[in-house]
């Protein structure tokens, strides 16, 4: 267990996701709706669409379902999930597993990850965007400059590199569907989304552990990665956290309270793009951008 000692990042933390979050962030949304899209507040005043919320939700899902897919079959997802207008993914191969138990929970998440990619083709039906450009040859290669991993870092290595690969956007999509909580308005929407999130978390907490039981390299660069994480998200008020913190095991991140943290689609983006800078469509992982409304840091 962590430190019960609350920082002053922790206290804000702790305070937006109880409360704050649903208060402030649709606002922060209807101003971005107008400014990024040219579309205004709805009739009740929300700033985005549940459905828009799902796309986010949908590149994301291609991302990782790609990443586990590659790592476990060198191949990626069909032309029939990756829809009509699919982009082009750069990178990934089959990776060197040494650990049958590792291999097997991979596995298991690639076919959750692409699960979930049929499940938002499936709610969104006509409406569904296909995947969009993915490049893991130029994302994994800036994200190893940022966290300071070695230049050649190959996240399709072998069992830790694929758990430090997937630990950057695992993580990160924890805390969004944490924070499009307050977001939703539909009760099917919300439902769907809360089963999702244990399921992000399940993977985490189990790739953490794995993490965590490498010892101490694993332990480095895992923390490593979360530090980059928590410098370009553009909140600096945020917490992040490694799978060690204050000498101790840290397979939860969580604020105070043991609540996950939570970002909002702009900050995510901020990661996912791998830039500081506000106002950025495209760039990391997304070499032309994620396809919706919401693509703008």
């Amino acid at each position: 267990m962590k430190s019960l000692r609350i920082s002053r990042r922790q206290s804000i933390a702790g305070l937006s996701v109880a409360g704050l979050a649903g208060l402030l962030i649709p606002h922060a949304y209807a101003q971005q709706k107008r400014e990024t899209t040219g579309v205004g507040i709805g009739p009740k005043g929300a700033a985005i669409d549940d459905e828009d919320i799902f796309t986010f939700a949908l590149n994301l899902e291609y991302m990782e379902a790609e990443f586990y897919l590659r790592a476990t079959t060198g191949k990626g997802i069909s032309d029939t999930d990756a829809g009509m207008d699919a982009a082009r993914v750069v990178g990934g191969h089959e990776a060197q597993f040494k650990d049958k138990a590792i291999r097997e929970f991979i596995e298991e998440t690639a076919e959750n990850e692409l699960a979930h990619v049929r499940f938002y083709r499936k709610t969104l039906g006509r409406n569904a965007i296909s995947r969009p450009a993915i490049d893991f040859d130029a994302g994994f290669k800036a994200a190893a400059q940022a966290a300071g991993l070695p230049a050649d870092f190959d996240p399709f290595a072998d069992d830790m590199s694929v758990l430090l690969g997937g630990m950057l956007f695992e993580d990160v999509g924890v805390t969004a569907y944490a924070g499009a909580a307050p977001l939703l308005k539909k009760k099917e929407f919300v439902q769907a989304a809360a089963g999702i999130l244990a399921v992000e978390a399940y993977h985490m907490g189990m790739a953490r552990s794995q993490l965590y039981m490498m010892g101490e390299k694993a332990w480095e660069a895992a923390n490593a990665i979360s530090d980059a994480r928590d410098k370009i998200d553009g909140t600096p008020e945020k917490e992040d956290e490694g799978i060690r913190l204050d000498g101790k095991a840290n397979f939860v991140p969580s604020n105070a309270d043991a609540i996950a943290f939570h970002r909002t689609p702009q900050e995510v983006l901020h990661i996912v793009y791998l830039t500081e800078k506000a106002g950025v469509s495209k760039g990391g992982f997304y070499p032309n951008g994620m396809n919706g409304e919401l693509r703008s840091t």
